[in-house]
């Protein structure tokens, strides 16, 4: 199923943020060379592999430079596009193809790149396994619906997509709390009755007075597979450990999900969707 697009508002003020930054100064270039009345037809196209995303938002772009713009979609979102596809062509004004390339191609590009390392990570959880493969808060700034948005393209899941989204007590917070069994009675004591109290640990100890003090979902950190598996155990063992939530997350490579996954972790939260996804290979070829 094809993901819902991000809010058009929220989508448009990416986009014209985008153009504003290219084209506060005019494009000098295409306005000293190109003729204002010259059609023109591009077509974007993959350059390797990749799983097709941020369509829709390329044709944005051109649309919001010039509505009368005419495009076509190629490859539905979402899906594993060989080399040489086709994936949009867009009609007009040169001029509005030539301005608004750069933009669409970015968008474009950052957008199948996250969801392609997604769809990596999907595939190496087991068949049959519950397990979740999630993305973070460690997306590029200002472009967070969009990476969400490409992650849920690849098969992903999102985490909380801001601060106020959830209670998520992580390593500096038990700092500045005085430890996990503070933090969490505090949470428990203040946050809304809707929410569930996460806590991240690092260790046993932690583990334990965790679990000790109610926490609805624990967040494993930094632990390899062979502490992983021991965590989910104890969790298991303790009573009730059945209805709590496990996450692994930090140091997770494409390598470990499968252990991951076998361990019994429901959620595998992956800041490498988004802080480390390499540019998908689009280019766009224009034609007169």
């Amino acid at each position: 199923m094809i993901p819902s697009l991000p809010a058009a508002p929220l989508v448009d003020d990416i986009i014209d943020r985008a153009l504003a930054e290219d084209l506060a100064g005019g494009d000098l270039t295409t306005d000293a060379t190109v003729a204002p009345d010259r059609d023109a037809h591009a077509t974007f196209v993959a350059r390797s592999e990749l799983v097709a995303c941020g369509l829709p938002i390329a044709r944005r772009v051109f649309e919001r430079l010039d509505g009368a713009v005419q495009s076509e979609i190629k490859v539905a979102e979402g899906t594993l596009a060989a080399r040489g596809t086709a994936l949009l062509e867009v009609r007009g004004r040169a001029r509005t193809l030539l301005a608004g390339e750069r933009v669409a191609l970015n968008l474009v590009q950052r957008m199948a790149g996250v969801a392609t390392i997604t769809r990596k990570y999907v595939a190496a959880v087991p068949s049959g396994s519950r397990t979740r493969i999630v993305d973070t808060r460690k997306t590029t700034p200002g472009l967070r619906v969009l990476e969400r948005y490409a992650v849920r393209c690849g098969g992903g899941h999102n985490h909380r997509d801001m601060l106020g989204s959830a209670v998520l007590i992580k390593d500096n917070h038990l700092v500045a709390a005085g430890g996990v069994r503070p933090a969490i009675e505090r949470a428990r004591a203040s946050a809304p009755h809707t929410s569930r109290i996460e806590c991240e640990v690092e260790t046993f100890e932690q583990l334990t007075d965790a679990l000790d003090a109610g926490a609805d979902v624990l967040l494993l950190d930094n632990m390899d597979d062979a502490m992983v598996a021991e965590a989910v155990r104890r969790v298991r063992a303790r009573n009730g450990g059945d209805r709590l939530f496990v996450e692994a997350s930090g140091g997770i490579t494409l390598g470990r999900i499968p252990a991951l996954a076998a361990a019994g972790v429901d959620v595998i939260s992956v800041g490498a969707l988004t802080h480390s996804a390499p540019a998908a290979d689009v280019a766009l070829d224009l034609s007169v």
